[in-house]
This record gives C-alpha cells, sequence and structure tokens, in this order.
C-alpha cells in the first residue's frame, strides 16, 4: 500500500495525474472516503493526466459522466458516483462493464458495490485529518 499526505486540493489533484499515468482502458478505480475528502479532486487530477476531454465535476446529481478522450487520444474517463445507486441493480444498469473496454471508470463511493465490474481495481482511501484541511490518501491494488 502506498500513502501520501495531501496538504492543499493541488496536492490531490497532482496525486490524481499520477495515477493516471498507470492507467489505461479498461481499469477501474474506486475512491472511497467521507464526504469532503476530495473524491472529486482526485477524480480531477485522473481525468487531467489521461487528457480527456470536459469539466469535472461531481456526478452526485448525474450518477455519471462520460469524458471523451483528448485530441491526443488514450482512453475516456467515466466518472460514477455510486452514494446514490440503490444497489447492485442500479449499477448494473448503468452497463459500466461495457464502457470498460474504451474508457477508465472512476466510481467515488464504490467501495462494497463497484468491485465485481472488473477482475482488478485501483482502491483508493481518503481521509481527512480531524480539525484540518490536510488529506491523506492510500492506495493499492485489488483483486476482486
Amino acid at each position: 500500500m502506498r500513502a501520501r499526505t495531501l496538504e492543499r486540493v493541488e496536492d490531490t489533484e497532482e496525486l490524481g495525474r499520477d495515477l493516471a499515468a498507470q492507467l489505461t482502458a479498461g481499469d477501474l478505480v474506486i475512491l472511497d472516503g467521507p464526504l469532503g475528502a476530495g473524491k472529486t479532486a482526485l477524480s480531477r487530477g485522473i481525468a487531467a493526466g489521461l487528457g480527456v476531454q470536459g469539466r469535472v465535476s461531481s456526478p452526485t446529481f448525474v450518477i455519471a459522466r462520460e469524458h471523451a478522450p483528448g485530441p491526443d487520444g488514450g482512453p475516456g474517463m467515466i466518472h460514477v458516483d455510486a452514494y446514490r445507486l440503490g444497489g447492485l441493480g442500479e449499477l448494473d444498469a448503468l452497463d459500466l462493464d461495457s464502457d470498460l473496454e474504451d474508457s477508465v471508470v472512476v466510481v467515488e463511493w464504490g467501495e462494497g458495490v463497484a468491485e465485481r465490474l472488473a477482475e482488478r481495481y485501483l482502491h483508493v482511501r481518503l481521509t481527512r485529518l480531524a480539525h484540518s484541511d490536510v488529506r491523506t490518501a492510500e492506495w493499492d491494488w485489488r483483486t476482486a
């Protein structure tokens, strides 16, 4: 397991760019952590590192956003918020496993829900230190 202290939002986005360098089409990233831990900031960094198109914001009310590959090629990104999903049936209805062929799928609030979408996935746990804006990230590749 790897870990990093993230003192600023820019540090979280930088971690996302660093993680994106390891990702290819077909990869699943599961982001876990409490509200305000930096999941969307990390997703923005992953998107920047992949070079995908479009503004990355929290997909809370739309559930999933698709970001097309950038002009330089590479995979697209599907950004999902599993917080409001009512269970595995609603996750299946998004048909994310077919999106995995051409894109990196990043699922916020995905722990315990999205692991079965791929045989192997990158799990990132973000935490916010009490009474502070400092966050920590721990990540590792796992098998389902």
